[in-house]
């Protein structure tokens, strides 16, 4: 019996993945959670052999979740609706076994589970495009210091605040943001934030 715990934080899908896996003779769900925190404490608890996480949901999204549980033996699955260069990059450096779209058949999941119980990784084919695009070469273009300030101003720091932790001064630190927004071709700090979580650049 392949014991599943699965992570999604929309009720009615969580319900919905919940019945269909169990009618499937060899799979048993022996939890289920509606946030990342949860998943991690539901794994340690259960030790199942597959987790299947979402990836946007509160507290913690499936990607950290993952990371977290890096060294556990249980599988991670991704099944999210989202083909984005970056989360599938940290969710393989993670160690995750699958990455699934949710508009993929039930059937292809429940496949994907015994393949992947079987010591193979299961990647939806979008997703093997993308590892073979030129997009897939687009690296973080942004230098130690500019991920360090931008990654402030995300956390909601001032341009003072930002200066008095990095040992900076107010101008050097807006200096720094121009040439951020320079490099990620971007107009603002609200879409230089948004492009740097997109590709999962954050650490």
């Amino acid at each position: 019996m392949i014991k599943i715990v699965i992570a999604e934080d929309q009720g009615m899908l969580l319900g919905a993945l919940e019945a269909l896996l169990s009618m499937e003779d060899d799979f048993e769900v022996v939890g289920k959670a509606q946030n990342g925190e949860e998943a991690v404490t539901l794994v340690e608890e259960h030790n199942p052999d597959i987790c299947i996480m979402d990836i946007e949901m509160p507290k913690m999204n499936g990607l950290d979740a993952a990371e977290a549980l890096q060294n556990h033996p249980c599988k991670m699955i991704i099944l999210t609706t989202f083909a984005r260069p970056g989360y599938f990059e940290r969710a393989r450096k993670a160690g995750v076994r699958g990455y699934l779209l949710k508009d993929s058949p039930i059937e292809e999941l429940a496949e994907a589970i015994r393949t992947i119980m079987n010591n193979e990784r299961i990647y939806a084919p979008e997703l093997v495009d993308i590892i073979y695009s030129d997009d897939h070469l687009f690296k973080n273009p942004l230098s130690k210091r500019e991920s360090e300030v931008l990654t402030l101003v995300a956390e909601g720091k001032t341009t003072k605040e930002i200066a008095g932790e990095l040992f900076l001064s107010p101008g050097t630190v807006r200096n720094y943001m121009s040439i951020i927004l320079d490099k990620l071709q971007v107009s603002n700090r609200i879409e230089a934030i948004s492009l740097f979580k997109e590709k999962g650049w954050f650490k």
